[in-house]
């Protein structure tokens, strides 16, 4: 038996959505495929097909399921839609959420062992009954508070209300197989490493053999097992309004379990809250939801009250809406993104905030220069879309959907980005440049080239920093994988 098993499906995964919730909210960047505009996109997601019913756990983690698989749709933002559809009270959601991401993130692990206990093969089954195998096989080798009897009869009456008795008898034999030799299904002792790795961790084996040679096997490892773990929710407290502390100790009176960050300055962590967007004090501008690291971007901007500031790829806002937290509100945040509809994100978050001094506006990032004349800002954040492989814990599908050639194409566009932007700052300007990835050709490879074509700029630590480049790793701190570098335009 694999030394992942989860505790049990009543561990609900912190952060992620329950029954009525929406959308969870954050700066979670990254998942989408990089467009040419320097912007975010994905597939988009239908309503589910399914009208508000009064389903099981299994059955809404087995609509989910089928439809990532067949329609490449996004997990989190499926799941939901489908919890909400479903109506499921709070122990049968977070056992649907369980299933459903311990499902995608296991993936390849699950159809290691499963495939040869089917006759045909995985791939010639129809999507649900696929998908039905693969979060029955999850529970029966990952969860062990759930009977396998319990686990194997309702496999099996799904079956029979979705297909035919041919199916529901195919189902139960393979299920029943698999209890029969659980005990047998390990790896084989010889494979190499990128191969255990990636089966022992459920990823991709070309992002492990990449982070192998990046990183070594070992930090290869502890990057794809942190993967494998639950996000924690983390809040960054409104300085305008309160301080961390502050907030802290009024989460706590509500009976939450709320701690600073050992990360993020104005960071407080908190277990066991929920969607936090959900509470009057979210919705009163108190605090943001965003991750740890993403919070430091903001702190190597390190915006000053007065300053002219450009955000050039700033949906949803998080990072935009800190800076102008740090400003005291005073000076100007111009705010860009291609997409009009994430121009109105930022402005939403802004209003939540009171923010008067962000404007946004809807312009390709490598266009910019038609808007502004040279030096026209004071300091730059060039928060650029990149392959995402630093927030797989929140987006487990991303692994399974990214191509290493989408590596090399979003490189290109980050080098345009840098290069479009960098005539906008004054000199003695600064320029921050921040990925949520972990791919070092995005990140410091992509700096250092920028730096040798602009020797006019040059690697300037941050206030306090010891270096000018920092790449943070998700099992370092328990947050997002993030590289942020500042460059000093020289005066």
């Amino acid at each position: 038996m694999s030394d992942t098993r989860k505790a049990g499906a009543d561990s609900r995964r912190e952060g992620q959505p329950s029954a009525g919730s929406p959308q969870r909210a954050g700066n979670v960047r990254g998942a989408g495929r990089p467009n040419a505009s320097g912007g975010r996109s994905g597939p988009a997601v239908k309503p589910p097909a399914r009208k508000p019913v009064r389903g099981t756990a299994r059955e809404a983690a087995l609509d989910v399921l089928t439809r990532i698989d067949a329609d490449r749709a996004y997990s989190n933002l499926l799941l939901n839609q489908t919890l909400q559809a479903y109506k499921l009270d709070k122990p049968d959601a977070g056992l649907a959420t369980e299933i459903v991401y311990g499902t995608v993130q296991r993936l390849n692990t699950i159809d290691y062992f499963l495939t040869p206990f089917v006759a045909k093969g995985l791939a010639k089954l129809e999507p649900w009954v696929r998908s039905l195998l693969r979060l029955s096989f999850y529970q029966l080798y990952y969860l062990d508070r759930i009977p396998d009897h319990a686990i194997v009869n309702e496999a099996v009456n799904l079956a029979k209300r979705r297909g035919h008795s041919g199916i529901s008898g195919m189902v139960n034999g393979v299920l029943r197989n698999v209890l029969r030799r659980k005990g047998e299904l390990a790896l084989p002792a010889d494979l190499p490493p990128a191969a255990r790795i990636a089966l022992e961790e459920s990823h991709p084996e070309w992002m492990v053999r990449r982070w192998i040679a990046q990183y070594g096997e070992s930090a290869a490892r502890d990057l794809c097992r942190a993967n494998n773990e639950p996000p924690r929710v983390s809040l960054r407290a409104n300085r305008l309004r309160l301080d961390p502390q502050t907030l802290i100790e009024r989460l706590q009176k509500q009976g939450l379990d709320a701690q600073a960050s050992a990360l993020a300055p104005s960071g407080v962590v908190v277990r066991g809250g929920g969607n936090m967007a959900l509470t009057p004090e979210f919705a009163s501008g108190l605090f943001s939801v965003q991750d740890e690291s993403s919070m430091l971007v903001a702190e190597w901007v390190d915006p000053q009250p007065g300053e002219r500031v450009l955000d050039c790829c700033a949906a949803p806002g998080g990072k935009t809406t800190h800076m102008a937290e740090k400003m005291g509100d005073r000076g100007e945040i111009v705010a860009c993104d291609v997409h009009e509809h994430k121009g109105q994100l930022i402005a939403g978050q802004a209003d939540r905030l009171d923010l008067k001094s962000i404007r946004t506006m809807t312009a390709d990032a490598r266009e910019l220069d038609r808007y502004f004349p040279p030096g026209s800002f004071d300091r730059i954040l060039l928060d650029a879309p990149c392959s995402g492989l630093g927030v797989i814990r929140r987006k487990p599908d991303l692994k399974w959907a990214k191509t290493e050639a989408e590596i090399t194409a979003v490189c290109s566009i980050q080098r345009d980005l840098l290069a479009a932007v960098a005539p906008l700052l004054k000199p003695g300007g600064v320029l921050v440049y921040s990925t949520c990835t972990v791919e070092k050709a995005e990140n410091e490879e992509m700096v250092q080239s920028f730096l040798r074509e602009h020797p006019d700029f040059s690697a300037d630590a941050p206030p306090g920093g010891p270096a000018a480049m920092r790449q943070l790793m998700p099992y370092e701190y328990g947050s997002d994988g993030f590289f942020i570098a500042r460059l000093r335009k020289r005066a």
